[in-house]
């Protein structure tokens, strides 16, 4: 949940690749659930390439065009990775720490 006036670093973004902010403090709000869901999707497909980076890197007939390719997509996960990690733990700093307790 976003404190009033603050705001939720969403995990996409806006043009020129600048960020995107969400301003509520309604967790079940539509745009909150769409955001939460691209999270949840991003996450999965980084474990999904660190997987895929474990079996590559285990096996030694994998090609260095296999190998760029792989890590130019595990680059990208590791940026949404990031973005998610940043929203949430600004999330987490700004919440009420009642909520903690």
């Amino acid at each position: 949940m976003t404190a009033p006036n603050e705001l939720r670093l969403l995990p996409w973004s806006g043009q020129g690749d600048k960020p995107c902010y969400l301003s509520t403090d309604d967790p079940a709000g539509f745009m909150s659930r769409l955001a939460d869901n691209i999270e949840a999707v991003q996450l999965g497909t980084a474990s999904g390439l660190l997987d895929e980076a474990s079996e590559a890197l285990d096996n030694q007939d994998t090609s260095i065009d296999e190998m760029r390719c792989l890590v130019k997509e595990l680059t990208g996960a590791l940026r949404d990775v990031f973005r998610v990690a940043t929203s949430r733990g600004h999330l987490r700093s700004t919440s009420d720490p009642r909520e903690s307790a």
